[in-house]
């Protein structure tokens, strides 16, 4: 599970980045461009108080977004293709996670 969190981290850590200093956007609105892309990843702070399986299950359903946002810029924008490519990678290891998670409870 703490995978799953680390990744989540990653993936609000790497939009501050990406937004602000990797690819600003080109009107110089940096704080419009966080304002779309960061509620949806903070969103799921609300449901931990419901538990953490939960607020995991929102982020690994929130990421998919994310995770075909990072596969569109990695394949049309080549000297974006590595912050992408880390957005990819963090968002399969959410669902993996998610995945190990679900597969675990039902062994049992």
């Amino acid at each position: 599970m703490r995978c799953g969190f680390l990744a989540w981290a990653g993936l609000v850590i790497l939009q501050v980045a990406w937004h602000a200093w990797l690819a600003p956007p080109a009107n110089g609105q940096i704080g419009l461009a966080l304002a779309l892309t960061l509620p949806p990843l903070l969103l799921p702070l609300l449901a931990l108080r419901s538990g953490a399986k939960r607020a995991l299950l929102w982020i690994g359903i929130v990421s998919l977004g994310y995770f075909c946002h990072g596969v569109v810029v990695a394949w049309a924008i080549p000297s974006m293709r590595w912050p992408a490519v880390i957005e990819v990678a963090l968002c399969v290891l959410l669902i993996g996670t998610l995945g190990w998670i679900t597969r675990s409870a039902k062994k049992r």
